[in-house]
Order: structure tokens, then C-alpha cells, then sequence
């Protein structure tokens, strides 16, 4: 298929990911960078027109619109691919020329920063809406959406793979992630515990005093193949949740076995299935479960690596990658709807394709 792929396009991000995902599946595809909307430049004016009056810049709006509708004049897409574009002209993208218009939400759309006013206007008239939230399916449909799709979050070889050690140093353990207030008092918890021996990445957490006062290691995000080179240093990735977004399972449940890195995470159902508890990973309900397990990391670290292998072995084995995720959405999208499973269903009762939709509505406009 020809896919029009409207996404942020920074080295590292999920969207170039899946957009790379579709490619490697065997589409042709066309990326139009959303970055400039979504998260323009510290200190740009569109930035500070968006911190003033929470809104997104009407003219970088306008600016990647412009491109959208000259690449569709172009290309002739069958799918236009809008990833988390909450924050465009939702009337614009469906208007779009194109036989199918899919909208992916990698994050829970019934937490309010996932979505806007004018997306919710407009979400029933998206032809498919794929969701990495199982409790998001029946949400959806309720809200209206004509079909949805559940897929599982992913990985990306190109970024998450074993990698060597950069020091001579080992850290025992780590997390890579956003600082957010459920995560900010069991981390400084954590490093008053642990100190020079835990490291902590990624936005909000060297503005922690808190954190930077117990001596652990905290340091800003980091992105690509440098991941998987934090992933090497450290012996128990520590694997976190957001509870806002009523999280099941993240990025990191699959990033951080692919980067060959000890997965050490909130017991879930879903964390469950991945991997098995104390073979291929460590599952931790309470902070005294999570210090047994660091415990016998320190005192076991041989074994402790042979977990991580056989957790990374298990996540390349069973087909995680944002490839993998590019069929099963194009697979969700050829299903006849009377064979769809639950979770894929579309509201319409018609045996027939969501393609097929499309392109009977295209031939009768």
C-alpha cells in the first residue's frame, strides 16, 4: 500500500519507528514531520504561543498542513497514517484525499493530555483508530469509533540491541524514563538506598533536589543506539509505569529486553505474558519485593545476566518489533469484519474489508 505517514519524525522517536515499520513490511511510505506542532523548539515563538494560551501555533499548524496536502496531491496515498495527530486539523486529515484514514494513539485517550476537544469532535469519523491500551478498546467503541484495533507497544532493532559497556564502572540499578509524581518518591527512595550505585535519565529529574542530594547518578534523557549503551550499564533496568495513562505494559517492557538490559518491572497481567517472573524477567508489586530482587542482583550477578539473556531471546523470539506491529495493523485492516476478533471489531456489521469500505465510498463520491 501507499502509506502518507504523518508523524513526529526525531531520531529515536516511536512515530519513526512505525513509519520505518511499514517500510520494512513492504509499503511505500511518505513521512510529513509533525515535530514542529507537537514539540516545537524551546523558546520558539510557536513554543511560547503554546505556553501562553495552551493552544498549538495556528501557522506551524498551518506549515505542516500545507505539506500534507501537497505530498496527497503527489502520492496518491490508500492510507493516511496520522500518529497521535491530536493536535492538527482533525477536519483537514480526514478530508485528505486518500481510501483509508487510520489514527494511532500510543497512549490511554481517556487521559485528557492524550487528546484535544476538537479530536474527540472528530474521532468517530476515522475509518480505524489502533490503540496499546487493551482497557481503550471497549472505550473507543463506546465513545463511537467506527473500528479499533489493539497492538501491543514495540521495539526497534535499529536502536534497541545489545551493546557494549562504555566504562569500567557498573551501575546496579537504572531507570531511563520521564520524572513524573508517580514515579518522583519511590525513585528518591530508591537512590537514598542505593546512591552512587543507581543511575536515573530523562526529562524533569535534575531539576529533583531531592534525587541529586542522595548521590545517584541523574542525568537527562537519552535517545537512539546511546539507550542501548545506558541499557549496558546498568544491571537491573528498573521498567515503570504511568499510572496516568493506566499503563499495563510501555516501550520499556519491550525496549528494555531487546537492548539485552535485565528487565526488573511492576507486575502486570500483560508483563506477565511477555516474560516469565524470575526466569526471564524480575516482577515487583512492593518496594520490598523490588529490594529482594536488587539484593540478589548484587549478590548473583552471573545469574542475574543469565535472566536478561534469556528475556532478551524471548522478546527478539516473538516478534516485537515495530515491523512485526506494521502487519498486524495492516493485517486488522484487510480482516473481514465478520471475522475480526474482539478488541479488532469495526462497528459496522458488513463482511468486508475496512479497505474495501474506503474504496466503494472513494468510487461512489
Amino acid at each position: 500500500m501507499k502509506i502518507l505517514y504523518v508523524g513526529d519524525d526525531w531520531i529515536g522517536s516511536n512515530a519513526r519507528s512505525l513509519a520505518d515499520g511499514f517500510r520494512q513490511a513492504g509499503h511505500e511510505v511518505v513521512v510529513i514531520d509533525s515535530t514542529p506542532v507537537t514539540l516545537p523548539t524551546r523558546l520558539s515563538p510557536p513554543w511560547v504561543y503554546a505556553k501562553a494560551t495552551h493552544r498549538r501555533a495556528p501557522w506551524a499548524v498551518e506549515r505542516v498542513h500545507a505539506e500534507i496536502d501537497r505530498a496527497a496531491a503527489d502520492f496518491r496515498p490508500d492510507i493516511l497514517f496520522a500518529f497521535k495527530s491530536v493536535h492538527l486539523d482533525q477536519q483537514r486529515l480526514l478530508d485528505t484525499p486518500a481510501r483509508l484514514h487510520v489514527h494511532y494513539s500510543p497512549d490511554d485517550v481517556a487521559n485528557p493530555e492524550n487528546i484535544s476537544p476538537e479530536y474527540l469532535a472528530h474521532e468517530s469519523k476515522w475509518d480505524l483508530i489502533v490503540t496499546t491500551k487493551q482497557h481503550n478498546v471497549a472505550e473507543l467503541r463506546d465513545r463511537g469509533a467506527r473500528a479499533v484495533s489493539f497492538v501491543r507497544s514495540a521495539y526497534d532493532p535499529a536502536w534497541h540491541h545489545p551493546a557494549a559497556r562504555r566504562g569500567a564502572g557498573q551501575f546496579l540499578v537504572g531507570f531511563i524514563g520521564v520524572c513524573r509524581p508517580d514515579r518522583r518518591d519511590d525513585m528518591v527512595a530508591l537512590a537514598r538506598t542505593y546512591g552512587d550505585r543507581m543511575l536515573v535519565r530523562g526529562p524533569g529529574w535534575r531539576r529533583v533536589p531531592e534525587l541529586r542530594a542522595t548521590g545517584a547518578v541523574v542525568a537527562g534523557p537519552v535517545y537512539g543506539q546511546h539507550y542501548s549503551a545506558v541499557i549496558a550499564d546498568v544491571t537491573a533496568n528498573l521498567v515503570l509505569l504511568n499510572s496516568d495513562n493506566r499503563d499495563t505494559h510501555t516501550c520499556r517492557s519491550f525496549e528494555v529486553p531487546a537492548a539485552g538490559g535485565l528487565f526488573v518491572g511492576q507486575r502486570t497481567d500483560e508483563h506477565a505474558e511477555l516474560l516469565r517472573d524470575t526466569v526471564e524477567c524480575f516482577l515487583f508489586t512492593e518496594s520490598a519485593e523490588l529490594h529482594e530482587i536488587l539484593t540478589w542482583c548484587a549478590t548473583h550477578p552471573e545469574q542475574a545476566a543469565a535472566v536478561a539473556a534469556a528475556g532478551h531471546r524471548r522478546i527478539v523470539e516473538d516478534g516485537h518489533r515495530y515491523v512485526d506491529r506494521a502487519r498486524e495493523i495492516i493485517a486488522s485492516i484487510e480482516r473481514p469484519a465478520r471475522a475480526s476478533p474482539v478488541g479488532d471489531t469495526p462497528r459496522t456489521g458488513h463482511n468486508t474489508t475496512l479497505v474495501g469500505n474506503a474504496r466503494r465510498r472513494a468510487d461512489e463520491a
